[in-house]
């Protein structure tokens, strides 16, 4: 299947602003295409990675794909999406994030395999756009450029109202700089980008073209904005929370429970979008959904495949034992390591009591309201101490019973964790 049809096929394509040339220029050669990210931040998070899933699937199909990172244009701002300035950075902090970036997209691309095509390529806008001065800027690149079509442009029209800076409305100015700088040195004759990019994508194919002529050869396309069965935007946990690419922000665990908990509504478009399966395999799991939606064959199979693309396989292989552990009880074995990510955001308490009755104990770490429930707790059986039920009301918690020297993993019925940690 061309790469095209199989965008077409996983719903991955927006617009496109020539489709027939695209797929008969896919079908001619391997093409260099390129994909922006700016180091506003120091991390990545799954809403980067829907676009570079698509340069990723272009690599794999034989492709060039190039990831120009925005360190120019990340150091003024990009307007889309926003309803007021952002904040500027200091280079040096616009630079170390650029460092961060660089080091996640070369764990995307690069494959380990000894005989892998690793055809991608790591690019900085700061390494070009830094060298224009006021004067080039305004003469060479300023002149082609009409302001009732770049005010036209939704990602600027929406700004109107609110306001914007001439430093942000010159951001589409400097986007087409890059895509023709990238046309010229790299024949790169394809941008992607998401829905919100279509203005910045045409305005540098229109640059293109005044530039190098009307038959030069340059494409755009943009991936959908990624919902929800419920509406609600992609790209954040149930209680809000990020989910970054780095391990230090969202742990491996945490990432592989955000893709376990996908609803059936939504886990197949996701496996379309984020996996590497055939067609075959991804209709043998919507057809599990419909028979067997209780054994969540294809939720697991999700969490696996994007885990592990993202973090690796030592690193799915910790969640799974962490997910194993907590959903079995058998927390016993755990590692501190692993205790860390899997209770990162569990109930945690801290204490320095210790050779204390167990009813005692609970009542002072904040896990029983009261001795009294606390001796209930523990004669009914629903208490677990790192995985073994204690139901003697003698029962006397000491240094022994940490993991580490440090952990007490407390469970109250069948699904209340708590994370004691013993200070010295």
């Amino acid at each position: 299947m061309n790469i095209i049809d199989d965008l077409i096929w996983r719903g991955a394509i927006h617009q496109q602003t020539d489709a027939e040339g695209l797929q008969q220029l896919t079908k001619e050669k391997s093409i260099s295409l390129y994909c922006g990210v700016d180091p506003t931040g120091d991390s990545m998070h799954i809403g980067h990675l829907i676009p570079f899933m698509i340069l990723k699937r272009f690599q794999l199909a034989g492709h060039n794909p190039v990831i120009l990172i925005g360190g120019a244009t990340g150091s003024i701002g990009d307007p889309s999406g926003r309803a007021s300035e952002r904040t500027l950075q200091t280079m040096d902090v616009v630079k170390e994030n650029a460092r961060k970036l660089t080091e996640q997209v070369d764990r995307i691309f690069l494959s380990k395999e000894e005989d892998a095509d690793n055809s991608y390529r790591v690019v900085n806008n700061y390494d070009w756009l830094s060298k224009i001065d006021l004067l080039s800027f305004l003469r060479d690149y300023g002149k082609h450029f009409n302001i009732n079509v770049m005010l036209a442009k939704d990602i600027v029209a929406s700004r109107l109202d609110t306001g914007i800076s001439f430093t942000e409305f010159t951001y589409q100015i400097l986007q087409s700089i890059d895509f023709h700088h990238l046309y010229n040195e790299l024949d790169v004759q394809l941008q992607i980008g998401g829905a919100d990019q279509w203005g910045n994508i045409t305005a540098g194919l229109d640059f293109i073209r005044r530039m190098e002529g009307p038959e030069a050869k340059a494409f755009g396309l943009t991936i959908p904005l990624m919902l929800r069965s419920d509406g609600q935007k992609f790209g954040k946990s149930a209680g809000g929370e990020t989910i970054w690419l780095d391990a230090e922000k969202t742990t491996p665990y945490e990432f592989y429970q955000f893709w376990l908990n996908q609803t059936d509504e939504d886990v197949i478009k996701f496996i379309k979008y984020f996996t590497f399966l055939s067609k075959e395999e991804i209709e043998a799991l919507e057809e599990e959904v419909k028979t067997q939606p209780h054994l969540r064959v294809a939720q697991r199979t999700l969490a696996e495949e994007v885990t592990r693309f993202v973090h690796g396989e030592e690193a799915l292989k910790e969640a799974q034992t962490i997910t194993e552990a907590l959903f079995s009880g058998e927390v016993q074995d755990l590692t501190v390591e692993q205790i860390e990510q899997g209770f990162k955001n569990m109930p945690q308490f801290t204490t320095s009591l210790i050779d204390e009755n167990l009813p005692i104990w609970l009542t002072e770490v904040s896990i029983a309201p009261s001795r009294r429930q606390a001796r209930e707790f523990v004669s009914g059986g629903a208490i677990r101490i790192n995985g073994e039920q204690i139901k003697d009301l003698d029962f006397t918690i000491t240094k022994d019973h940490t993991i580490g020297g440090k952990y007490i993993i407390v469970r109250r019925g069948r699904r209340n964790y708590y994370l004691v940690t013993l200070e010295d």
